[in-house]
């Protein structure tokens, strides 16, 4: 019965986020069909609205970040059964991103506007190629299991866990974190920039800066010198050149 509950938990857990996920595109590109986005919703003081979008932007990425550390991680399945610890995770990502749609207070205020009909569809194929890069990263490496499919399937049908194994598919041999890079893409590529879309924009990445330090500090300690020389080697977020990853 467990099983099956379990089962059950992370369907719907998976289901809310993927929704999710696809309003953060429509979020981002303020797009027309999306009842509220980066640029359109409840207006307040620049000032009010300034902190209250930082407290959503902190919120989220302590949530994301310090849940998916390896300590933390040890101590919650004291509480939350390992087969869903994954899967409780991403519930929880998601309702921090749906607090952030449902809270949101737009900053007026144009930082650039283009104008050129070229120009901005290049921006519009950047922004969607940078949802492209996060969605296509997270298959190279087992969305399923990224996602928390992947453990209640295998524990439902008896599986043990796998010991996860060290590869470097595709984006990967190209930088170290293809999927926040497609999200810094994502969040930058846009013909009209609002005051709280550089908000958004610049507040997310450097929340990915710091939470790429700690993620590759688990990395290490899981991958040791594997991870250490594939560091070495490619870059972060962006390749480099002149060097053979």
């Amino acid at each position: 019965m467990a099983r099956a509950l379990y089962l059950l938990f992370g369907a719907i857990a998976y289901l809310i986020f993927f929704a999710t996920f696809l309003y953060l595109i429509a979020f981002v590109g303020d797009l027309p069909f999306a009842p509220r986005t980066v640029d359109r919703g409840p207006m307040a003081g620049a000032t009010e609205a300034a902190l209250i979008d930082l407290g959503l932007i902190a919120l989220f990425g302590l949530q994301h970040s310090v849940m998916a550390r390896q300590g933390f991680k040890r101590a919650w399945t004291r509480i939350v059964p390992a087969p869903i610890e994954r899967s409780t995770y991403v519930l929880l990502a998601s309702l921090a991103l749906i607090l952030m749609f449902a809270l949101w207070r737009p900053i007026p205020g144009e930082i650039w506007r283009v104008e050129n009909a070229a120009l901005a569809a290049l921006l519009w194929a950047l922004f969607a190629a940078g949802w492209g890069i996060v969605l296509i990263s997270t298959f190279l490496i087992n969305h399923f299991e990224l996602f928390g499919l992947h453990q209640v399937w295998g524990h439902a049908r008896g599986h043990a866990p796998g010991v996860p194994r060290f590869r470097t598919p595709f984006f990967y041999r190209l930088v170290r974190h293809p999927i926040y890079a497609g999200f810094a893409l994502a969040f930058w590529a846009t013909p009209a920039m609002s005051a709280g879309h550089l908000l958004l924009a610049a507040g997310m990445t450097i929340y990915i800066l710091i939470a790429i330090r700690y993620e590759e500090r688990d990395l290490v300690g899981m991958f040791g010198t594997d991870y250490e020389e594939y560091r070495g080697r490619v870059g972060m977020l962006t390749p480099r050149l002149g060097r053979r990853a």
